[in-house]
């Protein structure tokens, strides 16, 4: 999934449009349920370095919450990455340059939004 692909699930799936809190970063786009206004989702442009990855030009990526007995094994993918600017023990980030399944985006999209739902 790309950038825009993302932005067009989480509206289609979710009824939900982003915010653009960060003046300093108008691109981020945080992703917020309805009600308790809780983030279930962070979409960003970043440099590469800062994922560890050999090139330093921006890449987009979505960060997410997951259930931290599962980020070890999804940080051996190559796509998913310790949260860049989140905890790293319950949020992973998603490299979105076509590597990531879009099935498998969708689906840790759908774990982050009810780990971070109201109860």
């Amino acid at each position: 999934m790309n950038r825009k692909q993302v932005l067009d699930y989480i509206r289609e799936e979710y009824g939900i449009l982003p915010d653009y809190p960060f003046l300093k970063s108008p691109e981020h786009a945080v992703f917020r349920h309805k009600r308790s206004r809780k983030w279930f989702g962070l979409l960003m442009k970043v440099p590469g370095s800062k994922l560890g990855l050999s090139q330093d030009f921006p890449v987009d990526v979505l960060n997410v919450k997951c259930d931290p007995e599962l980020i070890l094994v999804l940080r051996s993918q190559p796509e998913i990455f310790s949260a860049y600017h989140m905890n790293k023990n319950h949020w992973i980030s998603i490299l979105l340059d076509g590597t990531a399944a879009a099935e498998d985006v969708k689906q840790l999209l759908h774990t982050s939004f009810h780990l971070t739902k109201e109860t």
